[in-house]
């Protein structure tokens, strides 16, 4: 007992002396929600909380009564105007941070942000850019890289006790607490994706995420997301808040030793010298016990706390930065992005050789697929086997170029366009947003053909030809379009079709040469005029048809 209570006075006294070094760094905590509370009781006993803000009333209430000595308000701009906070804590819900980051740092405040850092790349890379311009902390709440067992746990994989990585799985599992606005990814996995970030220092070549949802329409309650590496290490992240039990555990297979950490047990890391023998050509396990390896354990949001006040004072970089911050936002970001596509392999920009293009997030690549140099491929895209970008080509977000195509370098897609097997979209052909291509249509930018005289070399002899596809079109297998000619808005050429001249909106046109045969809705259904007018059967849609053209009728 006597012992004990040394140590509590020791601790007790190094509290106070940490307190007076940090008097200058004075902070403000905004949210006193349940993490909140913890910030705001930690920031309390290291004697540097001057304001505490939340827009809930009863919340307030309970800060005053708890903290009689801080200012407790509903207010933002009160916190923002106290001239002696130097430093604020954002613990607010995750569409917030954003805003809430963005206001602070434009005071002139350095910001604690807890996970995420936003809900988008470009909103995080923002506030990286204005934390530098003011020369100011941006720090992100992943509290587990300051855990002293993750951190001893990073001394042993660099120390190669554990031998050569392998292969490393993170359970995070609760019963509870459902969110309404963001799903279990974004809630639970951030801390698990810095952890393994920061055990393996590299950037994932590759992911893909997969799970259910159960509870709500929309919200995902169960994720599994398998992250591989460019040494060849392979990673699973398992997260749900519909499991029986609470489980933090951390595994990683070394090939010497394995190592794991739990959080919910007494004893944080563990070793396991298992080893794995061949006899007669066979693999033979020998298994071994666990040792305990000891630490010197402190409270990790204390230590976070800590450091969030040291890099104020001394211009540190803090350990998860707004860069660590953004990396994870970009992991997060691919991992929805294959959820929301049923768990389609996405690649990672960083990962890919020399000569790939700018490639925006989530974009996916075969690995038989080609994006030269000088290329822009928009976020959701996906790139097929054996088809190639050509440099300078320009593809918007959400396209799908199917196997075995050609994008040539002055050629344009919009947003949503879809290309089938075997198709070559040649210089100066340009398609609006969602147009369809069916399987081996062919598009020429050439009248006069010449292998002997080829334009490039010989322009006297004429020129290449641009052609469009207006938005909605849909191009029918086999078709050829003529350069030349422009395919009007959500018309549809029927397959096999040649296509000489323009076509209308709305047109239906098929044969060789193509004649227009009809009308189409722009949702796809065949329309029939009575003088002059009709109406989609099916979408509702009104249309006007004069002369030989249709318009949509937006006044019926």
């Amino acid at each position: 007992m006597a012992e004990k209570m040394g140590r509590i006075i020791e601790d007790r006294d190094l509290e106070a002396a940490v307190a007076k070094r940090h008097k200058s760094a004075r902070i403000g905590v905004i949210g006193a929600g349940a993490w909140g509370r913890n910030l705001v009781r930690n920031f309390d006993q290291l004697g540097v909380l001057r304001a505490v803000c939340d827009t809930e009333p009863s919340k307030v209430r309970s800060c005053r009564v708890n903290y009689p000595t801080l200012n407790c308000t509903d207010s933002v701009d009160e916190v923002l105007s106290d001239p002696e906070i130097k430093g604020v804590v954002i613990a607010t819900p995750a569409k917030s941070h954003y805003e809430l980051s963005k206001k602070v740092l434009s005071a002139r405040k350095h910001v604690f942000v807890e996970k995420p850092l936003a809900l988008k790349v470009e909103e995080a890379k923002e506030l990286i850019r204005l934390a530098e311009d003011n020369g100011l902390v941006l720090m992100v709440g992943h509290v587990l890289r300051y855990h002293p067992a993750l951190n001893k746990l990073k001394e042993l994989v660099d120390s190669g006790e554990l031998g050569k990585i392998q292969y490393i799985y993170s359970n995070r599992l609760n019963m509870g607490k459902i969110r309404d606005v963001e799903n279990i990814l974004w809630s639970f996995a951030p801390h698990d994706i810095s952890v393994i970030l920061y055990l393996l220092s590299e950037q994932p070549s590759s992911l893909s995420a997969i799970g259910g949802t159960y509870v709500q329409k929309g919200i995902a309650d169960v994720t599994l997301t398998t992250m591989d590496f460019p040494s060849g290490v392979q990673c699973h992240i398992f997260v749900s808040w519909l499991h029986p039990y609470k489980e933090q555990k951390l595994v990683v297979v070394g090939d010497r030793k394995m190592a794991v950490f739990d959080d919910l047990t007494t004893e944080k890391l563990f070793l396991y010298p298992h080893k794995i023998e061949w006899q007669n050509r066979a693999p033979i396990v020998r298994k071994a016990d666990a040792e305990v390896v000891p630490l010197e354990m402190d409270e990790p949001l204390r230590v976070e706390c800590k450091h969030f006040i040291e890099c104020i004072e001394n211009g540190w970089t803090p350990y998860t930065d707004g860069n660590e911050g953004l990396n994870v936002l970009k992991i997060l970001f691919a991992a929805q992005n294959s959820l929301n596509n049923n768990g389609l392999k996405v690649t990672f920009e960083s990962s890919r050789p020399r000569g790939y293009g700018t490639l925006h997030e989530g974009v996916y690549v075969h690995s038989s697929a080609t994006v030269a140099e000088g290329a822009r491929v928009g976020s959701g895209t996906k790139i097929w086997n054996n088809s190639q970008v050509q440099a300078g080509a320009r593809i918007g977000e959400e396209c799908v170029i199917g196997h075995n195509c050609i994008v040539g370098s002055k050629a344009c897609l919009g947003k949503g366009v879809k290309l089938e097997s075997n198709i070559d979209v040649w210089d100066l052909v340009t398609l609006e947003d969602y147009v369809f291509v069916g399987p081996s249509a062919v598009f020429t930018n050439d009248l006069t053909p010449r292998a002997k005289y080829p334009k490039k070399k010989y322009p006297q002899f004429g020129r290449w030809v641009p052609t469009l596809v207006k938005e909605g079109a849909s191009i029918g297998a086999n078709s050829t379009i003529v350069c030349g000619v422009t395919v009007g808005r959500c018309s549809f050429v029927g397959a096999g079709a040649v296509v000489r001249h323009d076509v209308p909106d709305y047109a239906v046109v098929a044969g060789v040469p193509a004649k227009r045969i009809g009308w189409v809705c722009e949702c796809g259904n065949r329309l029939a005029f009575r003088n002059g007018r009709t109406g989609c059967a099916k979408c509702g849609r009104h249309f006007i048809k004069s002369h030989d053209k249709v318009v949509q009728n937006n006044t019926d």
